[in-house]
Formats: structure tokens, sequence, C-alpha cells
């Protein structure tokens, strides 16, 4: 396609925003917050968006990395990534008041985790070393989980044929990518074993999924998400396989101009941990650079909603408060 830089045409991606996962995090600490007032400690970034890490701690809330930095008897909050037996063990021996806002789907993840190894079962954790939620479901079993990133590492797994296996997946992948991995495992060993139901959770599915449905359309997409967010650099991986150029953008304020010379359709999405506000600048940003007309694809509402931990029952060293 060819456009002047006048009259381009935009399609917004449905479903974009938080999912519950993230939204039942934020509510977490916005509630610690309101209950006990400020500080809240909340180990790691809460979710991977710096405007709502911002946000949160405008009103109080105290972002650290590790549990020792946090005062003895104060409250804690864990982050939606999910974190390693031995943080639940530090927060105990800091008399810490606990609220544990790890996003179910992750609580899944490592619940199966702990049941495979229980029953003999190795490990084999698709996921990104480093990132903050893989961390976690290897600290579930470290000594009997195996981390597989590419292709390579797949050739290079040593794994006995009577030895049964699992294959669980970091929840914030891409689905082609993820399954190409899956597929090149079972032909190595084709004993390795899947859990019951999809690791991949659903909004990065959904979010994954109406890329695809639009990107035969677009020269060029915009995906509002922060770095550290593999969910938000998932979607601008997707476009990219399919030949359309993508930039992952915090704000509306790292949109480049001339990114759009030469643009006739262009993409908004957002990753599940993104405010809509922030989606909202973009978009009226877009309009002052030559967006004439729009659209959103049509995508029906996801529908979940997450519980939240019961605050009530916080705990302090195993113990009712």
């Amino acid at each position: 396609m060819t456009a002047t830089r006048t009259g381009i045409h935009a399609i917004v991606a449905k479903p974009r925003g938080f999912c519950a996962g993230v939204e039942r995090a934020v509510r977490v600490v916005e509630l610690a917050l309101e209950q006990y007032g400020p500080p809240v400690y909340v180990r790691k970034q809460i979710v991977h968006n710096l405007h709502v890490v911002e946000r949160l701690r405008a009103r109080g809330a105290v972002f650290v990395e590790e549990l020792g930095e946090v005062p003895r008897g104060a409250i804690a909050v864990l982050s939606a990534h999910g974190s390693a037996p031995q943080v639940y063990g530090q927060a105990g021996a800091l008399d810490l008041r606990l609220i544990d806002a790890t996003c179910p789907l992750v609580t899944k993840v490592h619940g199966e985790a702990r049941r495979y190894v229980k029953q003999g079962y190795r490990i084999i954790l698709i996921g990104h070393a480093g990132h903050d939620e893989v961390i976690g479901t290897m600290g579930q079993a470290p000594d009997r989980t195996v981390l597989i990133e590419t292709l390579d590492d797949v050739a290079r797994l040593a794994l006995a044929p009577d030895e049964p296996g699992v294959i669980l997946t970091q929840t914030t992948l891409s689905q082609d990518d993820t399954q190409a991995l899956v597929d090149a495992l079972r032909r190595r060993f084709p004993h390795l074993e899947l859990p019951p139901s999809e690791d991949i959770c659903y909004a990065t599915q959904n979010r994954q999924n109406a890329i695809k449905q639009v990107a035969g359309r677009l020269d060029l997409l915009l995906v509002v998400g922060s770095r550290n967010s593999s969910n938000s650099q998932r979607l601008t991986e997707v476009a990219r396989a399919r030949g359309v150029k993508a930039h992952l953008i915090e704000d509306a304020g790292q949109i480049d101009p001339r990114w759009l010379e030469g643009v006739a359709c262009v993409g908004v999405s957002s990753g599940a941990s993104v405010p809509d506000d922030l989606v909202e600048e973009v978009l009226v940003r877009l309009r002052r650079l030559g967006v004439t007309s729009w659209e959103e694809i049509d995508a029906p509402d996801e529908g979940v909603v997450f519980n939240l931990p019961p605050f009530t029952q916080l705990t302090r060293a195993g113990r009712g408060l």
C-alpha cells in the first residue's frame, strides 16, 4: 500500500486493556493502600508496565527487588508474575503481612510443576530466561526443571527415553513459537506429555489472534506496552512474522512521525498490562499525525474475572493477624 501523510486509516485491535490477572493485581495494591495506608511494599513490578508502577508509587506503594529490603512486620505484596517458594519462606522469617497477587493462571502452572515432580516427572519449561514468571516457575522445582528457549536448546536436551517428562510454558509466549518448540520436543521425545489444559493465557492468545486477523491489511502496527512486558513483545513479533513493521511504545510520546510516511493503514494494539487511557492518548496523537478514518475490529468481551485474595486473612509468619 502507499499513501500520503493525509488520509491514513487506523484499525484498533480488540481485546486490549487490562487482562483479569493484571486487573486483580493492580486492585490488590490499591486496596491495600486504602485499607492499611502507605507504605505498602511490592516485590518486583506488580505488573510489567512503567506507567502503572509510577501511578501506584505516587499513591504510596514502595517497589523493591527483594523482600529483604522490606521492614520487618510490614505489609508486602507479591507481583502478578509469581514467586518461588523461598520468597514465601523469607516473608515468614521477616514476619511480613503478605498479600499474594500472583495471577491465578501462573499459580496453575506452579501447581502443575509441583504435582508432576511429585509423580517423578522432569519439567521441560518453555520460556524466556530471566523473566520474573520463569524465575518463579523454575523455583517450584529447580533441580527437576529444564528451560527451553530455542530449537538449539531442544537439540541439546538430554533426557532418558524412560524418564517421564511434561512440557509446561510461560503464560505470555507467542503461540506460534511455542508450538514450534513443542513439536520439536515431541519429535525428539515422543513420550513427553502436555498438561490437561493450555498454559498460555487466554488474554495473550486473544491479543495475538487479533493481530493475525488484521495483519494482511496493515502497513504498520503500534503496540502500546513496556519493554519488559513479554506479552507486548510477542505482539510485535506476531506482526513482524507476517511482514508488518511493528514498534513497541510506552506511550504516545514515543511515536516517531516518520514511521507513518508512506503508510495507508496503521494498526494499534496493547499488551495486557496497559491502561486504556494510554491507548486513547496514542489514538489522539495519531489523529494529529494524519489518521482520518478508524475502525475497531469486533471481538467478544473476554468476560474473565478473578477473585481477590482474602484480605481479611492476611498472615504474619503463618498466623492470623
